[in-house]
């Protein structure tokens, strides 16, 4: 971790001033008050760093004149003693972390963040849930920032989820939204025979700030994987900016597409599985879910890492050529239109087929429905012996091929065979109006 300048050090040596401390910065021009936060590797070294009550943190710069005094008083929020507890009573769900700011808190003795690792610690954080379920355990199989994520990763928390499901009535996972959508896909494959809900959430603004999405979207999911009968793999978010109600979205169906909006996570080419309010309503949109059972889940946490996904565009096929030079026995492409590729790009194709791996394409658009025959591009490709996989979006595409490789005793034609059939509504039949936002 980056220090502050020495000139910053020694004021704040003079004050018995240190990270964590509550200050008071005077300007001339102003004043501030807030936790004095650690000074990192994108911070001036003059510039000090104060949270404010409110959450937000600011810079503020000792000009000439300025003035810095510590500040007796109440103990921030965090350092009060936690006397919630949770009810044996209500639908007993583990929770499952794996890094993210949803189940993260801000220590006021360093000034860092650090995980919530204990159900009485997420109560500090959303003490409404103590009211929806109990909280039988929190599991945290390993920290990862979410584009950090690796399909070794997805391996490990499906084990993991299929050991907590069969002693919950649900799971809470928590993760960061960058590769959200793909953890989900692969939870959706990797766990089979599911009875119960596995729900995924996380948050696009942190727990420290007054914007957050992190206790409704907790609280959703809480009412998801307690209370309803929904036995899927899915992502609970919030549906619009406004902390009315989030949806629950099938877990090969749902995709990020916003950077930072509080709604970023959509329904593709299909409508969510539910709207659910924090108050407990429930509001089930697709009436072919599959419902609870009693029986139990299993893992089949598999995944070849020879699979890639490359994104079709207007220029050199080197990629492509670089993944058969490196012996990558599943491509999905990314293509455009109705599964099209440059020209340059079929000997390429050609070339991966006869070495062995398995090409597919997926639609560069997302919403939509492939199809080989209507241009002669498409057919050529057809004829070169590429999967076109209907409306399956591309990283769903590519997680299951992966997983579907990963099983040894697959032949490739069982694999090729399997890609084009339904395992967790990945595909559907026919496209309908309401798959489109």
């Amino acid at each position: 971790m980056a220090e502050y300048s020495e000139n910053v050090k020694r004021v704040l040596a003079e004050q018995g001033i240190s990270v964590g401390d509550r200050v008071l910065v005077e300007r001339p021009d102003s004043a501030y008050e807030g936790i004095l936060m650690p000074n990192h590797e994108f911070s001036d070294p003059e510039v000090l760093i104060i949270k404010l009550d409110n959450g937000y943190n600011i810079g503020v710069r000792l000009v000439p004149g300025s003035r810095v005094k510590k500040v007796s008083g109440k103990a921030p929020q965090e350092k009060r003693k936690i006397r919630l507890s949770f009810n044996p009573r209500l639908p007993g769900v583990s929770l499952i972390t794996t890094g993210g700011t949803i189940t993260s808190r801000v220590d006021y003795e360093t000034g860092g963040v650090v995980s919530l690792m204990s159900p009485e610690e997420l109560l500090s954080l959303v003490p409404e849930l103590a009211d929806i379920v109990f909280l039988r355990e929190v599991r945290n199989p390993f920290n990862e920032m979410s584009e950090d994520m690796m399909p070794w990763n997805w391996q490990a928390l499906a084990n993991d989820t299929v050991k907590a499901l069969n002693e919950s009535e649900g799971v809470i996972i928590t993760h960061g939204t960058d590769t959200l959508h793909y953890t989900t896909a692969a939870l959706s494959f990797m766990i089979q025979d599911l009875p119960k809900p596995v729900v995924l959430t996380g948050a696009q603004r942190s727990s420290d700030r007054p914007s957050t999405d992190a206790a409704m979207n907790l609280l959703c999911s809480a009412r998801i994987a307690g209370h309803s009968d929904i036995a899927h793999v899915g992502i609970c978010m919030h549906a619009s900016m406004n902390d009315d109600y989030c949806n629950f979205i099938l877990g090969t169906r749902a995709r990020k597409m916003h950077t930072s909006r509080r709604d970023a996570f959509q329904a593709i080419n299909d409508t969510p599985l539910a709207r659910v309010w924090p108050s407990g309503r429930i509001e089930v949109l697709k009436k072919d879910y599959r419902k609870r059972t009693k029986g139990e889940a299993r893992a089949d946490a598999v995944f070849e890492e020879k699979t890639g996904l490359l994104h079709a565009f207007p220029g050199s096929p080197e990629p492509l050529h670089a993944m058969v030079d490196k012996g990558y026995r599943g491509i999905v492409i990314a293509g455009t239109g109705l599964g099209h590729v440059p020209r340059p790009w079929l000997d390429p194709i050609t070339r991966a087929i006869e070495s062995g791996a398995i090409v597919c394409i997926a639609p560069q658009t997302l919403y939509g429905r492939l199809n080989p025959f209507v241009y002669s591009r498409g057919r050529r490709e057809y004829e070169q012996g590429v999967l076109f996989l209907e409306d399956m979006l591309p990283e769903t595409a590519y997680v299951k091929l992966g997983w579907l490789l990963g099983h040894e005793e697959y032949t490739e034609e069982e694999v090729k065979k399997k890609m084009l059939e339904p395992v967790a509504g990945e595909i559907s039949k026919r496209s309908l109006p309401g798959g489109f936002v």
